[in-house]
């Protein structure tokens, strides 16, 4: 079967209405998709808001949420832990499988993650659990496009209180192929066989602001900038074209294609470039930098480069 073929019965399967199975789950479904499906078998709908309605929502999820929707909280749950100080980490196997499991969802369920939807920032805690459900080796995973702000703008129905499911048995591996470590970025600078690609504000990139987690200010030698802002329409929760986002890939000065490892300060914004690499370009060769920025600046003896020193004086 030719790639066009599989696209295009993808897209009339997602304008059907038909559940997708572990090998087709496309990387984005709309709000029109998780309102028909939501409530199916086989399909588990995640909502990782945070407990006020990330991206400017005002609702929390108890208050509105998909129908059948289940609930975790991005930053609490656990899907991402602090190591040797490090906040932000991809947590252990063992972890992960059992906070999964505890939600619900095995390795037979088509799970639908979405975020608030206000801002490319917010569609990152999407991408971000997306990720780590790949790095766990489970394909059959989709984002909602644009988020519960898009679902509730589409006025798809909403549901009030909270949905639970039954604990499930969920087994996931390490897929080391979308990791990068220190080591790895480390090689790469050495032998610039990988792109490095910077998805943090350009202000970040060029040394003018510190995130407060970071020790330095500054990028990795070598490195790309192309800003978690610029992958969704205005900053919002909808993902752009991949026209669009091949054009600023080139505009940026990085390839669409060939070795990549994305980072950012604590591999959030990260997830987004992967996201839109690696899924909506479909560069199969892309990985997050797990501990980015925040890991990296903590080692004095690790390069950094500063673009734009400032004086000293007030």
């Amino acid at each position: 079967m030719t790639i066009k073929r599989i696209l295009i019965g993808t897209a009339l399967a997602a304008a059907s209405g038909l559940a997708f199975g572990a090998e087709s789950a496309p990387a984005l479904v709309s709000p029109a998709w998780v309102a028909a499906n939501a409530c199916k078998s086989g399909v588990v709908v995640l909502d990782i808001r945070s407990p006020v309605g990330g991206g400017g929502n005002k609702f929390t999820y108890l208050r509105g949420h998909v129908p059948c929707a289940v609930y975790s909280n991005y930053k609490t749950a656990g899907w991402r832990v602090k190591e040797k100080g490090v906040p932000g980490m991809l947590p252990s196997v063992a972890s992960l499988n059992k906070l999964i499991g505890g939600l619900g969802i095995d390795n037979t369920a088509h799970v639908v993650i979405y975020a608030g939807g206000g801002n490319a920032l917010d569609m990152g805690s999407a991408t971000r659990v997306f990720w780590t459900f790949k790095v766990l080796g489970d394909d059959n995973v989709s984002v909602m496009d644009g988020g519960y702000k898009a679902y509730v703008a589409g006025k798809h129905p909403v549901k009030r209180g909270a949905h639970k499911l039954s604990s499930a048995q969920f087994s996931g591996h390490l897929d080391a192929a979308l990791l990068a470590t220190e080591a790895n970025v480390e090689q790469a600078i050495k032998t610039g066989n990988e792109k490095l690609i910077d998805n943090r504000p350009s202000a970040q990139y060029l040394g003018i602001v510190k995130s407060g987690a970071d020790k330095r200010a500054g990028t990795l030698p070598g490195a790309s900038n192309l800003p978690q802002s610029w992958f969704t329409v205005n900053d919002g929760g909808k993902f752009r074209s991949a026209a669009q986002l091949k054009e600023l890939y080139r505009h940026a000065g990085v390839p669409t294609s060939g070795r990549q490892i994305n980072f950012c300060n604590t591999g959030h914004w990260a997830s987004l470039g992967w996201f839109v690499s690696y899924e909506l370009l479909g560069n199969k060769q892309a990985k997050v930098y797990d501990g980015s920025m925040t890991q990296w600046s903590r080692n004095p003896q690790l390069p950094m480069v500063t673009k734009v020193k400032l004086s000293q004086a007030n």
